[in-house]
């Protein structure tokens, strides 16, 4: 592995404990202006101090992200679908030049394991991976779920394997109650868990909890933030969680103080890379 590669990685990463807290902000890209990120800049601003690395698109970034910010840039580089058409029928938008152009850490991009464009998908990752290999760029792989698929540990497993199979750095999942272990086991590079939709802060840090308990390496959530009644104070909660082995139940009384207190800027200490 290349000194660029590692000290990317090593910007994802917690240095400490090998951990990372993801800020997913890039729904936009299918999803049009979702709840929480009609006004990006509003909403992001305040959570890029708790970050380890933001997962955006060219576009917000470009738009709405202060370019002065010390939070490494994770690149969204695919696309193509809107939410009112066939999902899996995403191609490669954003180039490895553009990406370094941006100076990102790393560039995601999905797939679609069992899907009707599955192949192209999974074709659209082995290109991308040959092209960020030349410049030592980290490519994560999101292992996006049909609408008509089950997120079981066998099909979380299939995917993730098939991703790491092609090159990912790093693949992005979903968190399953049963056999996630199995699931982190199966793939060779590390795994952070998506948070989905939104749901209550407590189970989300629970489904946190229990991701990292069983070997994940991080999370990289979007909507379970920047949707919460308290999107700062959920994120620190989440970082304790990650970072400094708060239970599920702690870390939910650390989000009720925060969000309680007038500035809770302070409250806990960003752990550095």
């Amino acid at each position: 592995m290349d000194w660029g590669m590692k000290n990317r990685l090593s910007r994802i990463f917690n240095q400490s404990n090998g951990k990372a807290v993801m800020l997913a902000i890039d729904h936009g890209y299918f999803q049009g202006p979702t709840t929480g990120l009609r006004n990006p800049r509003e909403t992001i601003s305040p959570l890029l101090h708790y970050c380890d690395s933001l997962f955006v698109t060219r576009g917000i970034l470009r738009n709405c992200i202060n370019p002065n910010t010390n939070t490494p840039i994770f690149l969204r580089v695919s696309g193509g679908p809107s939410v009112l058409g066939e999902l899996s029928n995403e191609d490669i938008t954003t180039s490895m030049k553009e990406a370094l152009r941006l100076n990102a850490v790393g560039v995601g991009i999905s797939i679609f394991v069992g899907e009707k464009n599955e192949d192209r998908t999974i074709s659209n990752l082995g290109r991308l991976v040959n092209e960020a290999e030349d410049f030592g760029m980290p490519v994560l792989a999101i292992t996006a779920v049909g609408k008509e698929m089950e997120r079981d540990a066998r099909y979380l497993g299939l995917a993730c394997r098939i991703a790491a199979e092609i090159g990912a750095h790093i693949v992005k999942t979903y968190y399953c109650a049963e056999d996630f272990e199995k699931v982190v086991e199966g793939c060779p590079v590390p795994i952070v868990i998506a948070g989905g939709k939104k749901i209550p802060e407590l189970d989300a840090l629970h489904m946190s909890y229990n991701a990292i308990s069983k070997g994940a390496a991080g999370v990289d959530m979007g909507r379970n933030i920047f949707q919460s009644e308290n999107p700062v104070a959920m994120i620190q909660a989440i970082r304790a969680v990650v970072h400094e082995n708060y239970t599920a139940n702690e870390a939910f009384e650390l989000f009720n103080r925060l969000k309680n207190m007038k500035d809770d800027t302070h409250a806990i200490e960003k752990i550095t890379h």
